[in-house]
């Protein structure tokens, strides 16, 4: 049985499954379909022809928009009809034409999207993407499995990256740009293949982050990609330096981290 709340709206030509759980002042608008495993936390809004499947979970206040297929099957080679889910968390938008998949067992089951992102017409967030909150990513970008995106970081139209690739936190992608490699937090790359090219300084400032720390992030990122040893080397070097400094280490740490995919650099797009 569905346990639909009282003051939840089901538009009578609009399909919810037995089983879903349908939260206070859900609406569903015409020609949209639940799932029999979709939980619709309070709030949320299918805005009509939005289809939301498999063992999904979306969080309060998120706004679906037409022809959106969200917790579909993945689309691994590898898909077996093995157990995953996907979990959206609290006010999140997805417009026209958004898909997101569930994950994978071999990639540990979960595709999970944070709380107030931005999914613009035709994006993709593939099988086992991990996802932080305040997320931006412009129409048609594509995620390929595995991938690990940062809070607040932003995705041009069209931008594609590829499978088990980090972009860290605040990073910015242009549009059109092939993200080969990871992206260190607040970096900020471009074309195809993608160079980075500097830092998201305009986002590093409407995040409250002083000047004098910006400049000292800056002093940072020539020391990493300008120094006479291969980026992991200068990184550790410069480590005791920046100790007082939160936005330099974030950026060491990540560096430092196992990772499936070489860095992206200002040299080649590949450190």
């Amino acid at each position: 049985m569905s346990k639909i709340a009282a003051s939840a709206r089901i538009h009578p030509l609009a399909l919810v499954e037995d089983g879903a759980v349908i939260g206070e002042n859900v609406v569903v608008g015409p020609f949209s379909q639940v799932g029999p495993r979709v939980v619709l936390k309070d709030g949320v809004e299918l805005i009509s022809h939005a289809v939301v499947t498999g063992n999904t979970e979306i969080g309060h206040n998120c706004r679906i928009f037409p022809m959106a297929v969200i917790g579909g099957v993945s689309q691994s080679l590898h898909e077996a009809g093995e157990d995953s889910s996907l979990t959206v968390g609290d006010n999140c938008t997805m417009r026209e034409g958004v898909t997101m998949n569930c994950g994978t067992v071999g990639g540990g089951g979960k595709t999970v999207v944070g709380s107030n992102c931005l999914f613009l017409a035709n994006s993709h967030v593939a099988h086992d993407c991990q996802l932080g909150s305040g997320i931006v990513m412009s129409n048609n970008v594509m995620l390929a499995g595995h991938v690990h995106v940062g809070d607040r970081a932003i995705l041009g139209g069209g931008c594609a990256v590829h499978q088990f690739t980090r972009i860290g936190r605040q990073a910015f992608i242009g549009g059109l740009s092939a993200v080969n490699y990871d992206v260190i937090p607040y970096g900020m790359l471009n074309g195809n293949p993608g160079i980075l090219g500097g830092l998201n300084v305009v986002g590093m400032t409407r995040a409250g982050i002083e000047r004098a720390t910006i400049h000292r992030v800056r002093r940072a990122f020539k020391q990493i990609f300008e120094g006479e040893g291969n980026i992991r080397v200068n990184a550790a070097a410069i480590r005791n330096e920046y100790q007082d400094c939160a936005e330099v280490m974030e950026i060491l740490d990540f560096i430092a981290a196992d990772s499936d995919r070489a860095l992206s650099s200002p040299y080649r797009g590949k450190g």
